[in-house]
């Protein structure tokens, strides 16, 4: 049996490359107004809940400040990115990848089974028994699977301009226009540290054979 289905192989190194340019390009953009409010509306400084950093050059897509580009690039990732993702959520409920793997059991909620999990972890021991993966990593993956990403997707549609008029109630749902770019911005940077932390593990975990199996699609034994 593959360990990785093609879909989920195809949907990962798309979706790769998606994000790096939305975030990398997100940052250029960050880069024309750096406040971010909580509401409908936001502009002066003084009303904003924080200052974001001015990022350089290297972080972003181009690299020099260009809002023009930088939303070119933006809008040109940000279809397939969106695409991607419910290919994604078909594809893992038409082959059962979802419910068998990535969805958790009651069992696996108990205090001492996480902890238990978390040991091993801490250990750097990533070994487990019965699924492919083990309770902290469904987790991580339902969390941005189901909440992050799509959350990514809505704000972005809330933030732009020709979209807030077809679908008002989607902004109101946000809290206003300025709340979604706040979130937009929180979801950015909690989708880049999960992508350094799955990074990290991977290169703990044996990276070589984690790739290939990335690629080959590799084989599971249950």
């Amino acid at each position: 049996m593959k360990r990785h289905a093609f879909s989920t192989r195809l949907w990962h190194w798309l979706n790769l490359v998606c994000v790096v340019v939305l975030f990398m390009s997100g940052l250029n953009i960050s880069n024309a107004h750096r406040y971010l409010y909580w509401g409908d509306y936001g502009f002066n400084p003084a009303d904003a809940w924080t200052a974001v950093p001015r990022f350089p050059g290297w972080m972003t897509i181009p690299d020099y400040y260009s809002l023009a580009q930088a939303r070119a690039w933006h809008v040109l990732m940000a279809w397939p990115f969106a695409l991607g993702l419910l290919f994604m959520w078909i594809a893992m409920l038409a082959n059962r990848h979802f419910q068998r793997d990535v969805m958790t059991s009651p069992g696996e909620w108990s205090p001492r089974a996480i902890w238990h999990d978390i040991v091993k972890h801490l250990k750097l021991n990533f070994e487990h028994e019965g699924s492919r993966y083990n309770f902290l990593q469904k987790l991580a993956y339902g969390v941005v699977l189901g909440i992050l990403l799509p959350l990514m997707i809505a704000t972005g549609l809330a933030i732009s301009p020709g979209f807030e008029p077809a679908a008002p109630w989607l902004v109101d749902l946000l809290g206003g226009r300025q709340s979604a770019r706040s979130l937009h911005f929180i979801t950015a940077w909690a989708i880049a540290g999960f992508f350094l932390v799955h990074i990290v593990l991977v290169l703990l975990s044996g990276p070589i054979e984690q790739i290939r199996a990335m690629i080959t699609g590799g084989r599971f034994e249950a």
